[in-house]
């Protein structure tokens, strides 16, 4: 089975794909902007999330991590969840000055963000994706980031207690 895809920039699959296709087994021919992926259907699935993925500017080593099912990958629509229309003011508050904001985020979340035109992509483990989320929406909509990561804390305390 062959499954086709578009993606808006293949430098980045281009100098990768010689490792996505040894570790995923697949066989990917890229024509301009279509990529192509031929292989198992459930190898095609993980190798179409890694390559969409490598498409929002994650690492590769980010982006290899959603070939393990307990791994997810999200999009975002920034627009979907605001009536604001200064997006680079709200695209500034999710990355934050120095990029700080993305980095508590990641250190809280376990997830990566990425940010690309109108949207915001996360990588990370299923149970923690929506947490990332739900914290990045909040920022969208205009919360504070001191309230957000006080939020996220706190989950991560319930978590811990649960644990012991």
């Amino acid at each position: 089975m062959v499954k086709k895809i578009y993606i808006k920039s293949v430098r980045k699959l281009i100098q990768n794909k010689n490792e996505i296709e040894n570790k995923l087994h697949v066989k990917i021919l890229i024509k301009g902007t279509n990529v192509s992926i031929s292989g198992k259907a459930i190898d095609e699935h993980f190798t179409e999330r890694i390559i969409l993925a490598l498409d929002y500017k994650f690492l590769i080593e980010d982006a290899l991590l959603l070939k393990d099912e307990s791994y997810n990958f999200k999009i975002l629509h920034i627009k979907a969840h605001t009536h604001r229309h200064d997006l680079k003011v709200i695209k500034g508050r999710i990355i934050g000055t120095k990029g700080k904001t993305l980095g508590t985020l990641r250190e809280l979340t376990g997830c990566e963000v990425a940010l690309k035109e109108n949207e915001v992509a996360i990588i990370g483990p299923v149970e923690r994706i929506h947490e990332a989320e739900e914290a990045i929406i909040s920022l969208i909509k205009g919360s504070k980031q001191g309230n957000v990561y006080a939020h996220l804390e706190s989950l991560n305390r319930s978590r811990k207690i649960r644990r012991e």
